[in-house]
């Protein structure tokens, strides 16, 4: 796990309800960064949904309803102040190409800007609902295409002939195509990155494999990302990672696959932490606050440890750990 650096943070993400927030855009200084981001809020009223503030903050629903355990997700009180999750742990993987982390269901995009310098774009996702799982896998993005027609599966055809919905063979670019207005192809036959239809869905587990994303996103990442782009999909439902001398805990609910919920990720967390404190002996675990986040899963990092500088320092965090 690196140490953090600087990093300057470009959110255009304004902290009114009656905004939209757009895209993440973290400038980094240093490739090295662990934690970035700033967490927002926003005051809602007894009409607003959970789904309706991460539709209008271009938040997935898992990520707010996630942050935010307390307040209920269809009829929240007058009032209520609802935690924006904008800060991160990138995750702990070369920073290159497109990062897809299924359990939190984001997708990191590193990049350059216009000066050349080093960028991760934090998108918001959703992923294989539980009986058609998004492939953990290394890829490539192979195609790019606007305004795709959809030529869907004979399962999916035959699943919705069961419902009694049929489909066409092709469904035209339109209004009525699931696919949106672009679509990036990976190099796995019939699983595509692509946009919507149905803003809603994203943060849920509903696609029949692919990436499903916002459509302002999909066509930024569209007229970013070309041909080759290297793609990493993984299952990673904790992350570690520093900032300054800090070292925070971020922890999502596993996804469940076929019907059964995958393994809490405790005992890996607590191997993982283990490890980090056999390195560093000096470190300083609250294990109470370890407990919290995996307990409440909320996706929000939380710092979980610290490195002293001075001896009373080390003196106040170790009487803090045996309280």
């Amino acid at each position: 796990m690196k140490k953090v650096s600087s990093v300057c943070i470009f959110l255009c993400a304004f902290y009114s309800y009656s905004c939209l927030a757009q895209n993440q855009h973290i400038l980094l200084s240093d490739m090295d960064a662990d934690l970035v981001g700033t967490n927002g809020s926003t005051v809602v009223n007894r009409e607003d949904t959970l789904i309706d503030v991460a539709v209008n903050y271009h938040l997935g629903y898992n990520m707010i309803r996630s942050a935010n355990p307390d307040v209920d997700s269809w009829l929240p009180d007058d009032g209520s102040k609802v935690l924006l999750p904008f800060s991160v742990l990138l995750p702990d993987l070369p920073r290159e190409g497109i990062v897809i982390n299924t359990p939190e269901m984001r997708l990191y995009f590193y990049h350059q800007d216009k000066e050349g310098q080093n960028i991760v774009s934090v998108f918001p996702i959703s992923v294989g609902r539980r009986d058609w799982a998004t492939p953990i896998t290394e890829t490539r993005i192979t195609l790019r295409v606007e305004d795709p027609p959809w030529y869907p599966p004979e399962s999916i055809r035959a699943e919705h002939a069961e419902r009694g919905d049929s489909l066409p063979r092709i469904v035209p670019a339109g209004p009525d195509n699931p696919l949106g207005h672009h679509l990036l192809g990976l190099d796995i036959p019939s699983y595509f990155i692509h946009g919507t239809n149905k803003r809603f869905g994203i943060g849920m587990q509903v696609t029949h494999g692919c990436i499903r994303m916002y459509p302002e996103h999909i066509e930024e990442l569209f007229n970013l990302a070309p041909v080759n782009t290297p793609v990493v999909i993984i299952n990673q439902s904790y992350k570690l990672g520093w900032r300054d001398d800090k070292l925070y805990l971020e922890v999502h609910h596993p996804l469940e696959l076929d019907g059964v919920t995958q393994e809490n990720s405790r005992p890996d967390i607590m191997t993982s932490l283990t490890n980090i404190v056999e390195s560093m002996p000096e470190m300083l675990i609250n294990w109470d606050k370890v407990d919290e986040a995996i307990n409440k899963a909320t996706g929000v990092p939380l710092m979980v440890g610290k490195q002293p500088h001075s001896l009373s320092e080390f003196d106040f965090y170790q009487e803090y750990n045996e309280e």
